[in-house]
């Protein structure tokens, strides 16, 4: 059924309503799929130890092991080649499709990123679960959306819900999940929105802790509160953490190219070096491959001395890079939290040497780092901090992990380092080619989007009439303080403004980022 205007106004007056039972589902049903991904990385981890064991000193079965790998690679080659978007991390690519910039086909994602995240895995890639189980989560939103024949309007919040529900599910963290769905995928907040992301985000959590359990992800005693006159500390470690943040970037950008640099190097064979690479690394550095969170626990347990652990970042980290700039299927939200935690410990373990600190403070460090990394490369610390205080159960931080991350965002923003998922949307953006079916651009549906006007923008006290607004975009309601009004052209506009706007779904993309400079910008 085709989605007119006066349809698509209609069903979004009631939407608040609809979309909690929606939400609902969509976090069973993402919640659901994200577990089942979860058992699955977890016996690729388990099977990747068993078969380390087993060749490790017979040359035959080592030999073999490689075929092994190789297989891997173009069967991940040919799933990429069959649906593009699915790879790397996938939190662009939702990005993306929410503010209406790409479109995916979840009936041939959710396959392909499933069974391609866990050959990755298998083979030992340093990648991590949660950027797939983002995707996954939102393709589960998006094809109950196509299921029931919902608007595109509709369907971008039931996006919204599914991968809040896949980070919740992923990480055993509901608030982190709504919060980055708000942060970093919807770049928005309404109150509406909020109810039905929340409802996601609990639902896919209980379906997955009911199953797997409630313990957090990372499990570590934190034995002591740091104390106030450490607070010093925290001020080097968030600029440390916002100059590493900020390098990790360029490095993982940089890899990327490298990998794309050779004309005759396919998919499947910037795949071959990658999974090449994790077979060389599980003869000589098996505690690097994968997601590393057995790293965090030898770490935390007092098992690294300081030595070992500044190697094993640095091989970690170039080894992230080898994998994730390879555009294999699998995350690096993970992974730089380990890497964070290894610069924690470096850190500490410094301060003991250089400053005569306590030892008992080591893990603080190691938590309040994780942080502090995620804020300098996301750029959303927000969830940084609400993640952290999740994945650990520790509440005693809340005030330490600020101070770090606040630290880590202004340092790595006055180096002009981008947010690590808008650069990697912008790079997949040019490659993006319309193909045929329900990939393709369609510009029959009516997109409502909304925008909230900031306090100094061009819109700020101005009239309607007196605005410069996008080609093909209505401007359809106005919300203050609570109140609909319709706007008129002597309409004056405030801050805190809300206003909906109305657009084919073929230009979503390009009003969005015009509406965004009219609501943020000076100038």
């Amino acid at each position: 059924m085709k989605k007119d205007t006066s349809y698509t106004i209609r069903r979004v007056q009631r939407l608040p309503v609809i979309l909690i039972g929606e939400g609902l589902l969509v976090g069973a049903v993402g919640g659901l799929i994200v577990m089942l991904y979860r058992i699955a990385l977890t016996y690729a981890g388990k099977w990747l130890g068993e078969i380390l064991d087993f060749i490790r000193g017979y040359p035959l079965r080592i030999a073999g092991w490689f075929l092994v790998l190789a297989i891997f690679a173009v069967i991940v080659g040919i799933l990429v080649k069959w649906v593009p978007m699915i790879s790397g991390s996938g939190i662009p690519q939702v990005e993306g499709e929410i503010l209406g910039k790409l479109s995916q086909d979840w009936k041939k994602v959710l396959p392909a990123k499933f069974f391609g995240g866990f050959l990755c895995l298998l083979g030992g890639l340093s990648l991590g679960r949660e950027g797939p189980s983002i995707q996954l989560g939102a393709m589960s939103g998006q094809g109950i959306s196509r299921l029931l024949d919902r608007g595109k309007t509709e369907e971008r919040y039931l996006m919204t819900c599914g991968a809040s529900a896949g980070l919740a599910a992923a990480f055993h963290a509901p608030l982190a999940g709504m919060m980055f769905a708000f942060e970093e995928i919807h770049k928005g907040f309404s109150v509406g929105l909020m109810v039905s992301v929340m409802t996601a985000s609990v639902t896919a959590d209980y379906i997955c802790s009911h199953i797997m359990g409630l313990d957090p992800v990372f499990q570590f005693e934190l034995e002591h509160v740091l104390p106030q006159d450490h607070y010093w500390l925290l001020l080097i470690l968030g600029v440390l953490l916002g100059v590493m943040g900020a390098l990790y970037n360029k490095v993982m950008l940089k890899a990327q190219d490298l990998y794309k640099k050779p004309k005759r190097l396919n998919e499947t064979g910037r795949l071959l070096i990658a999974f090449f690479a994790a077979g060389i690394m599980g003869l000589v550095m098996p505690s690097v491959l994968g997601s590393g969170g057995d790293l965090i626990v030898d770490l935390t347990a007092g098992e690294m001395a300081i030595g070992l652990v500044a190697l094993t970042f640095v091989v970690k980290f170039l080894f992230s890079a080898v994998s994730f700039g390879s555009g294999a299927p699998g995350g690096i939200f993970f992974p730089l939290l380990v890497l964070g935690a290894l610069l924690g410990g470096i850190f500490a373990m410094a301060g003991v040497e250089v400053f005569g600190m306590d030892p008992v403070y080591v893990n603080n460090f190691v938590l309040l780092s994780m942080a502090g990394f995620f804020t300098a490369i996301v750029r959303a610390p927000i969830t940084g901090i609400i993640l952290l205080f999740e994945m650990s159960g520790s509440v005693s931080q809340m005030l330490s992990l600020a101070i770090v991350s606040v630290a880590a965002y202004i340092t790595a923003s006055l180096l002009r380092s981008e947010p690590i998922y808008e650069s990697l949307l912008r790079r997949i953006m040019p490659d993006r080619k319309p193909q045929s079916g329900k990939e393709s651009y369609a510009g029959g549906q009516k997109v409502l989007s909304e925008f909230v006007i900031m306090s100094g923008s061009v819109l700020e006290d101005r009239t309607v009439m007196e605005i410069t607004w996008p080609n093909n975009c209505l401007l359809v309601a106005l919300e203050r303080e609570g109140r609909e009004m319709i706007p008129r052209g002597k309409t004056k506009l405030q801050a805190g403004d809300k206003l909906t706007v109305m657009t084919d779904e073929r230009d979503a993309g390009y009003i969005h980022d015009k509406m965004e400079n009219l609501c943020y910008t000076s100038f």
